[in-house]
């Protein structure tokens, strides 16, 4: 492939960013037509190009529920190499039985394998939210909340994540960067079978992109944002209190340390956030919280606080 025929195929990936997997075809298409049609390219270099796309574009549409799950198993199973699960059945199984029923008013109460909640045995405060359903949450962050409707809010923003899919969105946007440098580095070449093999398996390292944007770098602010207006629905369709995610993200901006390696390097700052569901309009008035809940959760984890 020349260079030009080069900077067609850039601009046909370039149209995922702009357009969305839908449209890149389209814009492919036009493109390279109009460049053959020119002579500014072959037939069959034009061919190449709208092969290379297309195996680029089906990487990122073809993930099955299935597919997702085992991605966010495996996530987990890095987490785990990094944290511990907190040895305290009690704690574990109420945690659980929060998260499941929270997720059953969300808006994907259904996954391939259902959700799993977990403790892990860290002062780091924390959470986090893998495709597929599983989701941790540490121990420094659980004693943050002093009511069950705070600890809610936490697993419902998480829940919020996985609904909105968003550690899928951050495997397809670093894969995305990957197939761009390749065809750089193949641009003086002709795009044979091999590198078109070569983008295709590009997508299939997904573990370490989202492992990488939970535990290091963190989502967008506009994906936190997202997640917390999430929470907000699902704690009201749930009965809890959606001004508990309000009080829960106060008590945090008093517990983190700014600059520090948990969740002050992985999130924008509580305050921020507060600020963002006020702008809103967001409900976050405290609601009366119902005495069997209290002590429902002083039964389960009160020994931790």
């Amino acid at each position: 492939m020349n260079k030009t025929g080069f900077r067609f195929a850039l601009i046909g990936l370039a149209a995922f960013f702009l357009c969305g997997c839908a449209a890149v075809d389209t814009a492919t298409q036009v493109a390279t037509e109009a460049a053959v049609i020119t002579g500014t390219i072959t037939r069959e270099q034009g061919d190449s190009i709208r092969t290379g796309t297309a195996a680029v574009v089906r990487s990122l549409e073809d993930f099955t529920p299935e597919q997702e799950y085992f991605i966010g198993r495996s996530v987990g199973a890095s987490i785990l190499t990094q944290y511990q699960i907190l040895d305290d059945s009690k704690v574990n199984s109420y945690v659980n039985l929060m998260g499941q029923t929270l997720a059953r008013t969300s808006d994907m109460p259904e996954l391939f394998a259902g959700y799993s909640f977990l403790v892990l045995d860290s002062d780091d405060i924390n959470a986090f939210a893998t495709p597929g359903g599983h989701v941790f949450i540490t121990r420094g962050l659980l004693r943050c909340a002093r009511t069950e409707d705070a600890l809610a809010a936490v697993l419902a923003h998480e829940i919020g994540h996985i609904q909105l899919r968003h550690g899928m969105q951050a495997i397809q946007k670093a894969r995305m960067t990957e197939a761009l440098t390749i065809l750089a580095q193949e641009g003086a070449k002709s795009l044979g079978g091999r590198e078109l093999a070569q983008l295709t398996q590009v997508f299939g390292g997904t573990i370490s992109d989202i492992t990488n944007t939970m535990v290091n770098k963190g989502y967008s602010r506009t994906y936190e944002y997202q997640a917390d207006k999430a929470a907000i629905n699902i704690l009201r369709r749930a009965g809890y209190s959606p001004g508990a995610l309000s009080d829960m993200l106060n008590i945090m901006a008093k517990r983190i340390k700014p600059g520090g390696s948990d969740f002050a390097k992985t999130h924008p700052s509580p305050l921020n956030r507060i600020a963002e569901l006020k702008k809103d309009g967001q409900p976050l008035a405290a609601g009366q919280i119902p005495g069997d809940r209290t002590t429902r959760f002083t039964q389960a984890v009160g020994h931790l606080l």
